[in-house]
């Protein structure tokens, strides 16, 4: 299939006939559309599109189970999840999965076909709104007693610096803040990844968030701007 292929699963003919539209105009064409991940994936194995556009409302294992299910009917495509609404655990699960873009259907038409063509490049594509969750006070957990337990295998040293990530701090803010070397926050950043099955640092503040921990300390801002983070247009690009 091409590159410009798409298949949509989303659960409203509507906003279907509406995306439809969209790319009629556009680079991308829509070769077949779903009302749910069951009746789309023998689609999607045999027309093996570059981009599968979707709305999981569910997180946890349904989540898990429905992207796996996916990736292994097409294992070359591009999961791009479409929804109306941010909830940190869902997201947290998304990531965890490995969806290749998280977006909002508030997003302007040229911005979706924008992201899209970020996905296609191998971009990983997620809403400015991660900005302002990472970054100011305003959050929403699956708990809200502040509390992380060891059920993962952090120690505590672990759970502080994931704590002083929440606050966008870089590794010699971490550094100072807990009286350790750079060198040694960089150990503990590549175990807490390996650990909590995440690939990169931001992932790991919203697995954080999404587990009800909450932040060291008011946001810092002695240092620069985290750098895994990039705005592009109405979406943010996120390096992994």
């Amino acid at each position: 299939m091409t590159d410009d292929s798409v298949l949509l699963i989303d659960a409203s003919r509507l906003f279907r006939e509406g995306l439809r539209r969209i790319f009629a105009d556009s680079s991308f064409t829509v070769i077949h559309e779903a009302s749910s991940v069951e009746d789309a994936l023998p689609f999607i194995e045999t027309l093996q599109p570059s981009l599968v556009l979707v709305d999981l409302p569910d997180g946890g294992e349904a989540l898990s189970g429905r992207m796996s299910r996916m990736r292994e009917a097409a294992p070359g495509a591009r999961i791009v999840v479409l929804t109306e609404t941010i909830r940190v655990d869902r997201l947290a699960d998304a990531l965890a999965v490995g969806v290749d873009g998280y977006l909002l259907k508030t997003i302007s038409a040229d911005a979706l076909q924008q992201s899209l063509l970020l996905v296609r490049l191998g971009e990983k594509v997620f809403p400015t709104d991660l900005a302002g969750l990472l970054t100011s006070g305003r959050v929403t957990s699956r708990s809200d007693t502040g509390k992380t337990d060891h059920a993962h295998g952090l120690s505590d040293r672990e759970t502080q610096i994931l704590a002083c990530l929440l606050n966008g701090a870089q590794n010699k803010q971490i550094a100072h803040e807990l009286k350790i070397s750079d060198g040694t926050v960089k150990v503990h950043l590549k175990t807490i990844l390996k650990k909590i099955r995440v690939q990169n640092r931001t992932q790991a503040a919203l697995w954080a968030l999404a587990h009800g921990m909450t932040r060291a300390g008011p946001p810092r801002h002695d240092g620069p701007a985290p750098p895994a983070v990039e705005r592009k247009s109405e979406q943010m690009q996120l390096a992994v």
